[in-house]
């Protein structure tokens, strides 16, 4: 709705004059979609698909067969457009390939006839999409229908052109490729000025509500990214949940490896699969990347008799429903189960994260937010790395406790919670569970609790 409303295009939503945004930790990763723009090979397919769909639904004619003609080169076009690009998949900037291509032109003469090619193939997509949103226009003034992929066909074009013109330089352009596409977007760097200029000057009340709001006990960086005022009221309100006596949170003994110290991965490995034996499975283990995923899942594979469950055996409510129904299961994850996953019981009573979730910092948008505050004086791990993986770890914390009679282990494989000066930061920020540094510690735990809940 804030994204129509800025260029005046439409609203989604009846005038308000207050907002409640719950879930508030992720609004400047969905505002900074939503303020962005972008286009995509799979854009312009559907379109295209839809396009031919409709035409065969109606009469034929000279006008459609125009459309059909222009929507089936510009799918051409794109596909080549594509087939420029890297194979690697991810996300990476724009400008940088651009430039690339560019200075190849200089070097020899098959760089030449690629370079020439990147300037032709943009023009020629531009060309196109522009000639198709002309005829749709000519369809869509008898038919709604039509009108619709008009739109459509329109929004591909002004994205198109905004990309790659990159003139603003409040955005970052980018590039993402995955199995079966390719996306060009632009993205703002900050999101705190489109709020202020298209929320908080038009509302008269923001209210912002979540679990994980606040780094080391503070809101100053939840104020600075989304342009709230330092005096901005605010309130944290203690979890209603009994961490102290119904949760330990284990942190390995001094001597356990630092995540970048070789044997790393092995001594995890072998503390992981001890935990397990005492948590009797049960467990949901986060990781910070699919290859430490998939290693851990390998070598569990071999050591434990508890049923394994990893990330991408099946989509992800099967694979809950799977970990719900058997309470010996344990289940490996990454990335979209650090949040969201709602498992009360005794299914999930221990809670596994193989390292601190800092960002490796190579997505474009985090590059370009990293240089903007270190441009500015700032200093980008303090004040933006640091209280990112703080949210994203308290997040996975949270997986443990869904409801007051929930009770279990968290362990942090992660020593730099007490060897790095930023440790202290982390553990301020993290629930008020007891901490524990030794195996013997979750061992006694188990023992002690599990004998209590008995006796109740």
């Amino acid at each position: 709705d804030l994204a129509l409303r800025r260029f005046g295009y439409a609203e989604v939503l009846p005038r308000y004059e207050a907002v409640i945004f719950d879930e508030a930790h992720r609004l400047e990763t969905v505002a900074t979609t939503y303020f962005g723009v972008s286009v995509s090979l799979y854009q312009v397919r559907e379109l295209a698909k839809d396009i031919e769909r409709l035409a065969e639904a109606g009469s034929p004619g000279e006008t459609s067969e125009a459309v059909l003609r222009e929507v089936r080169s510009l799918a051409g076009v794109a596909e080549s457009l594509s087939a420029m690009f890297p194979a690697d998949k991810g996300r990476f900037p724009l400008q940088p390939l651009i430039e690339s291509i560019n200075d190849s032109v200089i070097d020899d003469s098959a760089s030449r006839t690629r370079g020439s090619n990147w300037l032709e193939i943009t023009g020629s997509f531009e060309d196109k999409a522009a000639r198709l949103a002309l005829h749709l226009e000519t369809l869509s003034l008898a038919d709604e229908s039509w009108a619709l992929l008009h739109r459509r066909s329109q929004e591909i074009l002004t994205s198109f052109r905004h990309i790659c013109a990159a003139q603003n330089s409040s955005h970052i352009y980018w590039y993402e490729r995955k199995e079966r596409t390719l996306s060009l977007a632009a993205s703002p760097i900050e999101i705190a000025s489109e709020l202020r200029d298209c929320l908080y000057n038009e509302v008269q009340a923001t209210i912002f509500t979540s679990a994980t709001l606040t780094a080391g006990g503070s809101f100053t960086y939840f104020f600075e990214r989304l342009g709230l005022d330092r005096d901005t009221i605010s309130i944290q309100l203690p979890s209603p949940f009994d961490y102290e006596n119904r949760t330990r949170l284990y942190i390995p003994e001094n001597s356990f490896p630092e995540p970048s110290a070789p044997g790393f991965f092995e001594t995890l490995c072998r503390e992981v699969r001890q935990i397990l034996e005492t948590s009797r499975g049960r467990a949901l283990i986060l990781c910070t990347s699919v290859r430490s995923m998939q290693g851990l899942y390998d070598f569990l594979q071999e050591e434990i008799d508890y049923p394994l469950l990893r990330q991408g055996m099946a989509p992800k409510q099967i694979l809950l429903a799977r970990f719900r129904e058997n309470p010996s299961s344990v289940l490996l994850a990454v990335a979209s189960f650090w949040e969201g996953v709602d498992v009360p019981g005794e299914s999930l009573s221990c809670v596994i994260i193989d390292k601190l979730p800092f960002e490796v910092p190579s997505d474009p948008v985090i590059m370009a937010r990293i240089a903007k505050i270190r441009e500015e004086g700032g200093n980008p791990f303090m004040e933006f790395q640091i209280p990112r993986a703080i949210l994203t770890l308290r997040q996975g914390l949270g997986r443990l406790m869904r409801s007051s009679s929930d009770s279990g282990l968290l362990a942090v494989m992660d020593i730099r919670l007490f060897s790095k000066r930023y440790g202290s930061i982390f553990r301020k920020s993290l629930t008020p569970s007891p901490i524990i540094r030794s195996l013997e510690e979750i061992e006694n735990f188990d023992r002690t609790f599990g004998r209590q809940q008995q006796g109740q």
